[in-house]
């Protein structure tokens, strides 16, 4: 078809850490105060603990002007951000409820502030459990709904950093993020794609957030990303996918939304790691059904892989043992119930 599966992923990985917030940082000099807290960032300097109680006393009260809030929200978002011992040394100070609080403000911007803030946070392994015991995740999964392009983004990534931790993984699947995360994927930005897309991939690590993707629609928005080359976002979309037909149903999923097409295509087309991840998928999809390997054989699958078994290739077992189910679609069923991965 002409069309190169190549989309510059770093080949160290398809998916990058989900750092600090990339949204912009000018604090508006307001007054003295604002413009000392910028002059104190910009120098990049330690401030007192004195200086951050302050700023979370100005959120935590009722009296303080709204304009105030906004200012220290971001004042303590961008000390979270620039500063690891910062981090730290505000999560010791309390910051971290007032700024769950800001999760579910009706101004945007304050949600916003409260958002990121977190997620820079979360850059802190020790803060995670903090942070999920201070009740952030239901209302970092409404910011992920409601919230502004830049709140969906960075809960999105506030999500990324604490489903690093397991128990946190099957809390954010329960309370409801997956839904979100599959809209976000379908509608964000190729920033907010990414996210969605990290974000997913981890939580399919557990078997029961696979089976709530799958119910939520993740099949089709994945292949039209992996069927789209100048989407940026082929190998993500392929490894959430190889993911997701782990499970029987997310394999139904993908041969009624038509993914055979497309995998056989990656397999033929793809740069060689998308070749094995498009291998690995269609063998977990043909390994318990005959029915899907004849679509699978049908569809022109055996003479990619054989090219790609004498090219060279990382995988080499997962190719041949593909090839041979393909070749003999009956025979194979007596090595069924393995599980592959790529």
């Amino acid at each position: 078809m002409g069309r190169s599966f190549s989309d510059g992923v770093d080949p160290s990985g398809a998916f990058s850490e989900c750092n600090s917030d990339r949204s912009g940082e000018l604090i508006p000099a307001a007054n003295s105060v604002a413009a000392h807290h910028r002059l104190l960032i910009s120098c990049d300097v330690e401030y007192s603990d004195d200086v951050v109680h302050g700023l979370i006393s100005d959120l935590e009260s009722p009296s303080v002007p709204i304009e105030s809030q906004r200012h220290a929200a971001m004042v303590l978002r961008l000390l979270a951000k620039h500063k690891s011992e910062n981090r730290l040394k505000m999560a010791r100070a309390g910051a971290i409820r007032p700024l769950v609080a800001l999760l579910s403000h009706h101004d945007p911007q304050l949600q916003e502030h409260g958002v990121t803030a977190i997620l820079n946070l979360s850059l802190c392994d020790e803060n995670k459990d903090p942070i999920a015991a201070a009740g952030a995740i239901r209302p970092l999964i409404l910011a992920l709904k409601t919230g502004t392009p830049a709140a969906r983004e960075n809960a999105a990534c506030a999500l990324i950093r604490l489903s690093k931790v397991e128990e946190h993984k099957i809390a954010i699947g329960r309370a409801g993020a997956i839904p979100h995360l599959v809209d976000l994927l379908e509608t964000g930005g190729l920033r907010g794609k990414k996210d969605a897309s990290t974000a997913l991939f981890l939580l399919c690590s557990a078997r029961e957030n696979k089976l709530r993707a799958v119910k939520e629609g993740i099949v089709r928005p994945l292949l039209e990303l992996m069927a789209d080359p100048g989407s940026g976002m082929v190998d993500k979309a392929a490894y959430v996918l190889n993911s997701v037909v782990e499970v029987a149903e997310g394999r139904a999923a993908a041969v009624e939304e038509a993914a055979i097409p497309v995998l056989v295509e990656m397999v033929e087309l793809g740069s060689r790691r998308q070749k094995e991840k498009a291998t690995s998928t269609l063998l977990q999809i043909c390994e318990e059904s005959v029915t899907y390997r004849t679509m699978v054989s049908r569809e022109g699958a055996i003479p990619p892989l054989v090219a790609l078994s004498q090219s060279g290739t990382t995988q080499p077992e997962q190719v041949e043992a593909l090839i041979e189910m393909l070749r003999r679609p009956r025979a194979a069923e007596g090595g069924e119930g393995r599980q592959w991965r790529g």
